[in-house]
């Protein structure tokens, strides 16, 4: 197999080639097909993240098929198209998996973080963590579903119900989780970089009633806002823009730390949340719910020896929706 190796924080990845893995008991091998590149990539290349044993394969947004089964395995079969996110593995027992909390639990494994992930040809998965994905649609266009999407997801779910929405950031997850709230009939309003006018067309081609920059105020205030820029400045903003009794959710593994603010904009009832991974029934849930939304996700692909190049790109928000790896592919190109 190929990969694209991370030795240390800071360094580039490292085209490298390795002996295939072998499952272990409950576990499967999948030949990966595409597997997207989400901000925490960037944030485990940059060593922002804690207990990152290295050397490590980023990559949690993978789609591909399984080509070797381990022991046990009975619910999936060879050949079968799957996708495998961030959560990879828990133990089942601590207090927070038998509460039906598994996205907490106090022995986890993620994907592309902890275990090997999907920036290469192959890669191992716990079976119990793998989502049967069917033969509709192309694999790199499912391929940000896998963690853009079910992060947004449970990101829209602890927002609430309110009518009027706000999202700070608007990049992969944003642009499918704008399709799946105007599809509930909820009014969106975009927050991106102060100036960035491209953004701002983006979203409004994906129905926002309203974009602007982050240092703006919406044109009205926001039932809920969620934030999925890593930039703690946002939260006190974010505050600002939503109704009392209203709710702001931080829906990244890892922001910048969050500035001082009077307490005025937490009062009123105002909830500020973290959002903590995700749990297999996000996945069921969202996965289930994607076909009947009709989400058509924006990608540019990369292949997968320019996982840098993609890396830096996205960095730069050098281009809407999201980056896709795609072992084998030639020059990279929006879809």
């Amino acid at each position: 197999m190929q990969a694209m190796m991370l030795n240390a924080p800071g360094e580039q990845l490292v085209l490298t080639e390795r002996p295939d893995p072998e499952p272990g008991p409950g576990e499967v091998r999948v030949a990966v097909k595409a597997c997207g590149v989400c901000r925490t990539d960037l944030h485990v290349l940059e060593g922002e993240l804690a207990h990152i044993k290295y050397p490590i394969i980023p990559g949690h947004e993978i789609v591909g098929r399984i080509e070797a089964l381990g022991a046990g395995v009975r619910s999936l079969k060879l050949g079968q198209r799957v996708g495998i996110p961030w959560l990879g593995h828990t133990c089942g027992h601590c207090s927070y998996c038998r509460a039906g909390r598994e996205n907490l639990c106090d022995t986890p494994l993620f994907t592309g973080y902890t275990r090997d992930g999907g920036f290469a040809t192959k890669t191992v998965a716990d079976a119990h963590f793998v989502f049967p994905l069917g033969e509709e649609g192309d694999d790199a266009a499912l391929a940000p579903l896998l963690c853009a999407g079910l992060i947004g997801w449970r990101s829209l779910i602890m927002a609430g119900e309110g009518k009027t929405l706000g999202l700070y950031g608007f990049g992969a997850a944003a642009h499918i989780i704008t399709q799946v709230a105007r599809w509930q009939g909820r009014d969106v309003f975009a927050f991106t970089s102060p100036g960035d006018t491209a953004k701002q067309d983006f979203a409004r081609g994906l129905g926002v009633g309203w974009a602007g920059g982050s240092d703006e105020a919406p044109p009205e205030l926001l039932d809920a806002a969620i934030i999925y820029a890593p930039v703690g400045a946002l939260v006190p903003a974010a505050l600002k823009a939503v109704k009392k009794g209203g709710r702001v959710v931080c829906a990244g593994i890892h922001m910048s730390d969050i500035p001082s603010f009077p307490y005025a904009l937490l009062w009123e009832e105002r909830e500020l949340l973290s959002v903590a991974n995700l749990t297999r029934k996000d996945g069921d849930d969202f996965l289930a719910l994607a076909p009947k939304v009709g989400i058509k996700t924006q990608v540019t692909r990369y292949a997968l020896k320019d996982a840098n190049r993609a890396l830096s790109d996205l960095k730069n928000g050098a281009f809407d929706g999201a980056a896709v790896l795609v072992p084998g592919s030639g020059a990279s190109h929006k879809s």
